[in-house]
């Protein structure tokens, strides 16, 4: 799974990490010319199994698109108790064009729950740049009845965007979790959560914000 991926736009994830020594010069620049590349370092989780995870980047280096075809937790009926909850920890080598630096401002993720009444959900992600002290966290729950196509997104304010650090390589870190509980559902009944489709993809879009790198 550690591929070189080209990117190609911009957009990615949340993230709120300690702003290293460096600090980028101030305002937003668009994306810089080049194209980026992606390198999974590591893949690793319950949710991601060994071929089931890819990273893709966009024409314009303004998004990343995560890939799952093999991400679903469930509870109730014959279900496991590791069934209940599945993660996935990517790690991301990303090399930028010379004289650039990007911080996540969105992620946007997507899937299918059929949650039976009394079953809840929840989808969360935790983004952090290798080396950095802290971590920033989303959840999203969802409440049975539910039995359609779900969709949540993380966001940043602009002001509170965290650049990873100009002239040093620190992996981007992305930790994503699907938890499903049954309960009070019924003991034969089985509540679901994936994030796939039909066709055994489902996209997961992370939003770029971009700057450049002070001289020097």
């Amino acid at each position: 799974m550690a591929g070189a991926l080209l990117l190609s736009a911009a957009a990615a994830a949340l993230l709120t990490a300690a702003l290293p020594a460096h600090n980028p010069s101030t305002g937003f620049e668009d994306p810089p010319p080049d194209k980026i590349v992606i390198k999974v370092a590591t893949v690793n989780g319950s949710g991601c199994p060994q071929g089931t995870a890819a990273v893709a980047v966009s024409a314009d280096n303004t998004a990343f698109t995560v890939t799952y075809s093999d991400y679903l937790a469930r509870a109730g009926g014959n279900s496991d108790p590791t069934d209940s909850r599945k993660n996935c920890q990517l790690s991301l080598l990303v090399h930028v064009p010379a004289g650039f630096t990007y911080a996540i401002a969105s992620a946007d993720y997507r899937g299918f729950a059929s949650l039976r009444p009394g079953a809840t959900g929840t989808q969360r992600a935790s983004y952090y740049f290798q080396g950095s002290p802290s971590t920033a966290s989303r959840s999203h729950p969802f409440t049975g009845p539910y039995d359609d196509n779900w969709q949540a997104t993380d966001e940043t304010d602009w002001a509170q965007l965290v650049y990873a650090p100009c002239g040093v390589q620190r992996n981007f870190n992305i930790n994503t979790e699907l938890r499903v509980s049954a309960g009070s559902t019924s003991p034969g009944d089985v509540s679901f959560m994936t994030m796939d489709s039909t066709d055994g993809d489902i996209s997961t879009v992370y939003h770029l914000a971009w700057q450049e790198c002070p001289d020097g």
